[in-house]
């Protein structure tokens, strides 16, 4: 099993509350608009992180995390970019691999919106954005998820609402 902290437009703020939410997970994943190299370095004091750029990150969180990710965790197929549109809406870099080669769960931030769910037509593929966890934005609520994959399934999702921003 592995327990995995989510989040996404931190914009160079981390809320003091995500290191007790992410306390005993054993990865963070960041997707994107981190802000600063300050805020991987305080998440990887609580876990590894495992991150994509976003479009205001600087040189120094681009020389170290990509634009996309594909990574493989207990047999799922993951893909997580910063852009990638919403459910079933998806920008258009990212349409064609799509329709290559779907992968069983897509993750993406920018746009501040929390939504989970899953898309019918590409043979039922997650869907999460965790929204945003920084301050800025137009969203009214600071989010982010935690979850567990165990035995090749997403389990124990849960939404965390950090308070409005």
């Amino acid at each position: 099993m592995i327990k995995v902290g989510l989040i996404s437009d931190t914009h160079n703020y981390l809320d003091p509350q995500i290191a007790d939410y992410f306390a005993d997970r054993d990865e963070i994943w960041h997707a994107g608009d981190f802000g600063s190299l300050e805020i991987a370095d305080q998440l990887r004091e609580l876990a590894p992180v495992l991150g994509v750029y976003g479009n205001i990150d600087g040189t120094d969180i681009r020389q170290e995390y990509p634009l996309h990710q594909r990574i493989n965790r207990e047999g799922i197929d993951i893909w997580m970019t910063h852009i990638g549109g919403t459910l079933g809406r998806y920008c258009i870099p990212i349409r064609e691999e799509m329709e290559k080669n779907p992968p069983d769960v897509f993750i993406c931030g920018h746009s501040h919106i929390l939504k989970i769910g899953r898309d019918q037509e590409k043979d039922k593929m997650l869907f999460i954005n965790p929204g945003a966890a920084g301050r800025y934005g137009l969203q009214v609520y600071r989010t982010c998820v935690r979850f567990e994959i165990d035995e090749g399934q997403f389990q124990n999702m849960e939404v965390i609402n950090l308070g409005e921003k």
